[in-house]
C-alpha cells in the first residue's frame, strides 16, 4: 500500500473512532472525522474519499498494518464499524513497517541536532529508536545528510549556543591557520552560522570594535567565560546579514557588485537548477553557454566558488574579479 504523509494521521483517527463505544461510526462519519483532522493540519486539504477510507481499513486489518479485528454491524441497511475488543488500540500494538519508516525518517532529521543544548535527550532517545526500528531492510541506506561528524570543534557548539542564549561574554583561545600559536580574544557572541559543512561564530570583538567578528569553530582551542558586561547587539539584523554574500565573509567595503559569469555545457545546466545565490538571473545565450548575473559582495567564498568550476566558467564582469581569478589560476598552473 502506498504511504503518504497523512496516512498515519488517518490511521490514528480511525483507531479513535473504532474504539469509541459511545458512538456508531458509519462510513460517512469516518470520512467526516478524517476530513476534520486533516483540515486542521492543512486548510487547503480536499478531505478524504470513500475509497481511501476503505483502503485504510483494509490496510489496518492486514499483517502489514496492525491485524485489527473489526466488526461490521448493521443498522437497517447501513453498516457501522467497531473494534471486536473495545480495549484494543493500535497505540498499544508493536510498531509496524509504516511506523518504523516514519520513525527512521524522523530520527535521521533529529540526529542533526545531537550535541546542541536542550537536545541532550536525543543522545539517549536515538539509540532506543534504533533498537525499535529493526526491519528486514534496516541495513539499506536510502538517505544521507551532508554533515561532517569529524569536524574539529563540533563539541563547542552547545557551549556557544548557551553563551548566546544566556548573553555570556567569552574568552576564546583561537588558532587561525596562518598563526603558529593560538591567541586569546574576547567575544560577545551573537550568532551561529553553518556554511559548507563548517560552523562559524559571530559576535562583538571589543579589541577591534566590530560587531561582525567571525570565528570558525574548528579553530577554537578553548572557551572560557568572563565577568564582563555583555554588549548587546544593536547593529546587525542576522536574518538579512547574509543576503548579499555567498558564504560568511562580508568585506569591509560592503559594496554590492554586479557580477556576470558564463557557464558552459553541463555545468550551465547544473547552475541553472542550483543557483549560486538568491539574486541569480540567468539566460542561455547559445545552446552551450549560460549567462548568470549576480548582485553580491565580492569575497573569498565567491572566488572559491568560481574556481571550483575550473574551465567551465568565465568571469565577464567586473574586470577586477576576472583578473583575480586569472591570477589565481595562473599561480595554480605554476604549481604543476
Amino acid at each position: 500500500m502506498a504511504i503518504n504523509k497523512n496516512a498515519l494521521i488517518r490511521y490514528k483517527t480511525l483507531d479513535n473512532c473504532f474504539r469509541n463505544p459511545g458512538r456508531r461510526y458509519f462510513i460517512e462519519d469516518l470520512i467526516e472525522a478524517c476530513t476534520a483532522v486533516l483540515s486542521e493540519i492543512d486548510a487547503q486539504s480536499n478531505g478524504i474519499s470513500r475509497r481511501q477510507i476503505f483502503d485504510d481499513i483494509t490496510f489496518m486489518e492486514s499483517k502489514a498494518g496492525w491485524n485489527i479485528e473489526l466488526e461490521r454491524r448493521r443498522d437497517g441497511k447501513r453498516i457501522y464499524y467497531r473494534y471486536t475488543d473495545p480495549s484494543f488500540s493500535i497505540n498499544n500494538s508493536p510498531l509496524n513497517e509504516v511506523e518504523i519508516n516514519e520513525l527512521r525518517s524522523a530520527s535521521l532529521i533529529l540526529s542533526q541536532f545531537k550535541g546542541m543544548p536542550r537536545f541532550e535527550w536525543l543522545n539517549e532517545l536515538l539509540p532506543k529508536l534504533g533498537q525499535g526500528m529493526a526491519s528486514k531492510d534496516a541495513s539499506v541506506t536510502i538517505i544521507e545528510f551532508d554533515d561532517n561528524p569529524y569536524l574539529k570543534g563540533i563539541e563547542h557548539l552547545g557551549t556557544l549556543r548557551n553563551a548566546i542564549f544566556y548573553k555570556t561574554v567569552l574568552k576564546i583561545a583561537y588558532h587561525p591557520y596562518d598563526n603558529e600559536e593560538p591567541h586569546e580574544l574576547t567575544l560577545h557572541p551573537y550568532f551561529l552560522k553553518q556554511y559548507n559543512n563548517r560552523w562559524f561564530l559571530f559576535g562583538y570583538n571589543p579589541e577591534n570594535d566590530r560587531y561582525n567578528w567571525n570565528l570558525a569553530i574548528d579553530r577554537i582551542v578553548h572557551i572560557g567565560e568572563t565577568k564582563d558586561k555583555y554588549h548587546k547587539n544593536t547593529a546587525i539584523d542576522w536574518q538579512t546579514y547574509f543576503d548579499d554574500i555567498i558564504g560568511v565573509t562580508k568585506p569591509g567595503s560592503g559594496i554590492v557588485t554586479d557580477v556576470t559569469l558564463q557557464f558552459f555545457g553541463r555545468t550551465g545546466k547544473y547552475i541553472e537548477s542550483k543557483p549560486l545565490h538568491a539574486s541569480q538571473h540567468s539566460k542561455w545565450i547559445d545552446m552551450l553557454t549560460l549567462e548568470v548575473k549576480l548582485k553580491v559582495m565580492i569575497n573569498y567564498e565567491l572566488e572559491r566558488e568560481i574556481l571550483s568550476y575550473a574551465d567551465s566558467v568565465l568571469v565577464i564582469a567586473p574586470a577586477s574579479l576576472a583578473e583575480a581569478i586569472r591570477s589565481r589560476l595562473a599561480n595554480a598552473l605554476k604549481a604543476y
